[in-house]
């Protein structure tokens, strides 16, 4: 593969853990294209009219098809080229490489993150809070599904150390994870051996693992609507401390 596409790396590591130091309730902030950019520029920084933005979603389309068909590693520059029907060269006056067009692609997943800050600052106790939990497992999934094979590329690169996939891991996870720590200190203020943000990460961790392997779990006999219920029961209990009526 050639050198512009080759896959970088660090040797730091990443888990949802990670992305509650300093967290915040906040947006996705911008950045540059190589690091989670949701801004409108080019490589050359300069921003970008509405043809180069049709231009430049015709790009990040094709590199979503492909990723739907493909591990990253056995996409080309060339590929998504012929698949948006445009040049190398135009990609490359938009992207860095592969990794820098999923890279924008895991920036805009987070930004249609549905709701999940307002629920989770909602009711937790009673039917109420069955709702919620439900809701917000339900909605998790979801946006798994919809956005899995970018968001499977975000965390398999987070893993093995890229930081600008880690870093786009963080700027999802962190608004979710700190509301969770918020509301879990709010609801069981007195819980024994149970530290909000440790437990509202392992909540989002298995909600990541959960909504990434609905498929392999289907095929255990679980079904969609089993997994959701479960989830929720499991947010709840924790949430509430164990407190659910």
């Amino acid at each position: 593969m050639p050198a512009d596409e080759s896959r970088s790396a660090s040797s730091a590591e990443t888990d949802p853990t990670s992305a509650a130091e300093g967290a915040t309730v906040r947006a996705l902030e911008p950045a540059d294209a190589q690091t989670g950019d949701t801004a409108a520029v080019a490589q050359t920084g300069r921003a970008l009219g509405p043809r180069a933005l049709k231009t430049r979603k015709k790009l990040l389309d094709a590199t979503e098809g492909l990723l739907r068909e493909r591990s990253i590693l056995d996409i080309a520059v060339v590929d998504i080229a012929r698949r948006a029907e445009t040049s190398p060269a135009t990609f490359y006056h938009y992207f860095k490489d592969v990794e820098a067009a999923a890279l924008l692609l895991a920036a805009q997943a987070a930004e249609e993150t549905p709701g999940l800050l307002d629920l989770i600052s909602g009711e937790w106790h009673g039917e109420a809070g069955v709702a919620t939990s439900r809701d917000l497992a339900h909605r998790f999934i979801e946006h798994w599904e919809a956005h899995h094979p970018v968001l499977t590329v975000r965390n398999l690169a987070a893993d093995r150390g890229d930081v600008r996939f880690q870093e786009a891991r963080r700027r999802a996870l962190s608004p979710v994870l700190a509301a969770l720590a918020e509301k879990i200190e709010a609801e069981s203020p007195n819980m024994a051996n149970m530290h909000p943000y440790a437990a509202a990460a392992a909540l989002v961790s298995m909600l990541e693992k959960l909504a990434a392997h609905v498929r392999l779990l289907g095929d255990r006999g679980v079904r969609r609507e089993e997994l959701i219920q479960t989830t929720a029961s499991i947010l709840q209990l924790v949430v509430t401390g164990g407190r659910v009526a």
